[in-house]
């Protein structure tokens, strides 16, 4: 059972998120998160240790969250095609998302690439351990007989990382998900090229 402490700074994680994953970084101001959590000075610098430490640990648990609800997504399908289907099928509509804003991996890998190095190489250890999670499953279907050995997991890993996350910032600026669920179809035909 959390402890009241323990409940307030979830709290506050919570309610900062989708402000740093809409206004970034930069953006967002101590008085922004009290203003959301409605909680004093106090309370907020009672739970971290100043903007830099609140920073850190928003971005930590929107990356943690979106980890989970990825996981669970492709955890419910048996077969590495299921599997990698429900991954793309998780970001079809980058619109509507599950924390406002976009995706909180991209808009943190770009505000912190030239602003914030920590922040930035927590990012790139998220987009590795991403990629290598599905070029694991690509392998997977390739032992088990579900794709060809023609597949090079590891290419098409990137190549599907890359092409979503670049296809979320493309729709989000046009205001429409339509491209995006016509490109999660061009990379399901793309791997189905590759089924046995």
């Amino acid at each position: 059972m959390a402890t009241k402490a323990e409940k307030t700074k979830q709290f506050i994680l919570e309610t900062a998120a989708p402000l740093y994953n809409e206004k970034g970084i930069s953006g967002v101001s101590i008085d922004d998160v009290l203003e959301a959590t409605k909680l004093t000075k106090g309370c907020i610098y009672g739970h971290f240790q100043g903007k830099d430490d609140l920073s850190e640990q928003v971005i930590e648990y929107s990356l943690n969250h979106l980890t989970e609800k990825i996981t669970v997504a492709v955890l419910k399908e048996n077969t590495a095609k299921g599997k990698i289907g429900a991954f793309m099928d998780f970001y079809k509509n980058p619109i509507n998302t599950f924390i406002d804003g976009g995706c909180p991996l991209f808009n943190t890998a770009v505000e912190a690439d030239d602003n914030f190095p920590t922040i930035k190489q927590k990012v790139a250890a998220r987009f590795a351990a991403g990629q290598d999670a599905l070029s694991g499953i690509l392998q997977e279907g390739i032992d088990s007989g579900e794709f060809s050995s023609k597949l090079n997991p590891k290419r098409f890993a990137f190549k599907m990382v890359a092409a979503i996350e670049g296809g979320i910032v493309i729709c989000r600026t046009i205001d429409s998900a339509k491209p995006m669920y016509d490109l999660v179809q061009d990379l399901k035909d793309e791997l189905q090229n590759y089924s046995l």
